[in-house]
């Protein structure tokens, strides 16, 4: 069956529809018609997921843009696919009605410029703050224990005690949190045990918080052993980790990006970690994928990990039970959660 723009229909699947009123977030508070409120949501496992929804919401799967659900003019919110495929926004044209826009990721640099005038656009804070606190403690304690040369040690079947013994130790180090956010209180949760001492930096800072600006970066950089990047990708912080960041770090230093690759700039990165000055563990780069021919991936002092930080099998059930009670607050006329403003 042929839909809008030429662009097959597949049955929906709908989980609940009804007739009652919704409404945006949007200032001032406004009620919706009393026609259904459609969602459509990326994952079939999301149906069960959700928790109850009032009367009047019908939710629809839509895996694929190409096989459209249902004609999407009538489509108030969209919850699109988690690390959505390049192109992804340009539905945003064809959804005329919709309201609301709620991503499954915490990052929403993707789509903050293409959002349409009168769309609420709302990230997944609080959904990935466990996942990626426990990659970065994960990816921290394996540079400095030296889990990447044992593991090629493992491969070539060698007892490479006297190649990487004695390796370093997290107990007693300082460690530099550059994203004061969810994220980065849950991996200072983590952190914690092992003896540590942060010091933490935000977009602005919060003396009563012991929080650091983004301005103090050039006097806090040098006194950080291991520094960790977790902040949103925005005009401010593209190209944020530049060849002066990186030099201001002292030796052996250990940086950790969970952020966005943009957030530093690769060639800095390239010239500084050939150098084998520093060490870094990155989930994100610039470009990503990362061609199969960037020297990155040659350098023994670097972990690379292609974008799992937030991976888990966990996110669909904390992801979902988000996405329900933003449905239930669009319905209700009550505000949204986790706006996206400014970038942030």
């Amino acid at each position: 069956m042929r839909g809008y723009g030429g662009r097959a229909l597949t049955r929906p699947s709908v989980v609940r529809t009804g007739e009652c009123p919704g409404a945006t977030n949007r200032p001032p508070v406004r009620r919706l018609s009393s026609a259904v409120v459609k969602v459509w949501i990326p994952h079939r496992a999301g149906h069960a997921l959700l928790g109850e929804l009032p009367p009047g919401v019908t939710v629809e799967l839509m895996e694929d843009p190409a096989r459209l659900p249902s004609p999407p003019a009538d489509v108030r919110f969209w919850v699109p696919p988690f690390l959505a495929k390049p192109g992804a926004t340009a539905l945003l044209a064809e959804l005329p009605d919709l309201e609301v826009v709620q991503l499954l990721s915490a990052g929403a640099d993707a789509w903050v410029s293409r959002i349409p005038d009168g769309v609420t656009l709302c990230d997944a804070r609080g959904v990935h703050d466990s996942a990626t606190a426990e990659w970065a403690a994960a990816a921290i304690l394996s540079q400095l224990r030296g889990f990447g040369p044992l593991a090629r040690a493992q491969a070539r079947r060698e007892w490479a005690y006297d190649e990487v013994a004695p390796t370093d130790e997290l107990a007693g180090k300082r460690v530099l949190i550059v994203g004061a956010g969810s994220i980065g209180a849950a991996l200072q949760a983590r952190l914690a045990p092992f003896e540590v001492t942060f010091t933490l930096v935000a977009r602005t800072a919060r003396p009563a918080e012991g929080v650091h600006g983004v301005d103090e970066l050039p006097s806090l950089l040098p006194e950080a052993d291991v520094v960790v990047l977790l902040v949103p990708l925005t005009e401010q912080t593209r190209g944020l980790v530049d060849e002066k960041f990186l030099a201001a770090m002292p030796d052996g230093a250990l940086l950790v990006n969970a952020a966005r690759g943009p957030v530093a700039r690769t060639s800095a990165l390239v010239a500084e970690l050939t150098s084998g000055r520093l060490r870094a563990a990155l989930d994100v780069t610039d470009p990503e994928p990362l061609p199969a021919d960037h020297p990155l991936w040659e350098l023994p002092n670097v972990l690379l990990t292609p974008h799992v930080a937030g991976s888990v099998r966990g996110l669909l059930p904390r992801a979902y039970r988000l996405v329900g009670e933003q449905v239930r607050r669009f319905a209700a006329g009550e505000p949204l959660v986790n706006r996206v403003v400014d970038g942030y």
